[in-house]
């Protein structure tokens, strides 16, 4: 959709939601409100509850900016809505949206695709906590990352050292977030990269490094100021850092992301890039990585959240 069009279109920024990533959705929906706002568009919130299609309607929201994370916003839920109301929405489809939200899935499919994700055991629901954890054990060895199935902003993610760790890892998620899968723990530096979409091509954003003042990258280190320091862009090898990026691309295109998504990887002591997850709404706060790695590209937030619009679609 070209801009002149999008400036006679009601333009619904969907915020909030129902996950538990509700707070942080709320404030990336706010920074993109006023950056649409900011470049004349007719702009309105909406505030997603389970009434979201009477919202919308009463709103006249003619194209979805979508803001939300997690669970309902994240998974082709709220997707498959839009599509129904014929609504063009930002982001990835529904197909997209709940391979990428579903972590084991994703990874099954950039495995199939060539590129290397770390080893992972699913957790069986129907076996007593303790034996899961002697499973998890035995396949992957100590430590390993224990963490819900379908939760964003690392919520439940656990690294566990010990087998009694592992226990009490998987019996806490089960009971807070549902499936739970471990994954073999990656040794290195951690990093992200944006993917975008301009003229119609995916492209790799500058790469972040993350250097969590904690065991890892959980919730706190990602929503805390100071907790995590930023360098960008990485200290990789240029051949690691290209391999990286051009990994980012092809989990995208894999994966049949569009308009946007963030990809996290690990990278090992050998400089092999390894593909942990997909983010197709990665966060758009004041600290989120997406938006950093836009501005050291030379790309403004409002240019960033209008090239994201422009993206919209069915």
């Amino acid at each position: 959709m070209d801009r002149e069009t999008l400036k006679g279109k009601t333009i619904g920024v969907l915020m909030g939601g129902l996950s538990g990533e509700r707070e942080i959705s709320l404030r990336s929906g706010e920074n993109c409100y006023r950056a649409l706002a900011g470049r004349g568009y007719k702009v309105v919130k909406v505030d997603v509850q389970r009434d979201v299609a009477r919202q919308l309607e009463k709103a006249g929201v003619e194209v979805a900016f979508l803001a939300l994370h997690g669970r309902y916003g994240e998974d082709g839920a709220i997707q498959g809505l839009l599509t129904i109301m014929g609504i063009p929405y930002t982001g990835s489809g529904v197909l997209a949206s709940a391979l990428g939200m579903n972590k084991v899935a994703a990874k099954k499919v950039v495995r199939s695709s060539g590129l290397p994700t770390p080893d992972y055991v699913e957790i069986p629901s129907c076996q007593p906590a303790e034996a899961a954890a002697a499973l998890v054990e035995a396949e992957l060895g100590l430590p390993v990352m224990v963490k819900p199935l379908e939760e964003g902003s690392s919520l439940g993610v656990v690294k566990a050292k010990t087998l009694k760790e592992v226990e009490k890892a998987i019996e806490a998620g089960w009971h807070n977030y549902g499936p739970m899968f471990a994954e073999r723990f990656v040794s290195g530096r951690e990093i992200t990269i944006g993917v975008i979409v301009r003229e119609g091509r995916p492209e790799a954003l500058p790469i972040l490094e993350l250097v969590p003042k904690r065991e890892f990258y959980d919730y706190e280190a990602k929503y805390t100021e100071g907790l995590t320091e930023f360098i960008l862009p990485a200290r990789l090898e240029p051949r690691t850092y290209e391999e990286a990026q051009e990994g980012a691309v092809k989990v995208f295109e894999a994966l049949g992301c569009r308009g946007y998504a963030r990809i996290d990887m690990m990278v090992d002591e050998a400089g092999i890039p390894w593909f942990v997850e997909v983010n197709t709404l990665p966060g758009m706060t004041d600290l989120s990585d997406l938006p950093a790695q836009a501005r050291a590209a030379g790309i403004s937030y409002e240019d960033l959240v209008e090239t994201i619009l422009l993206t919209a679609s069915l």
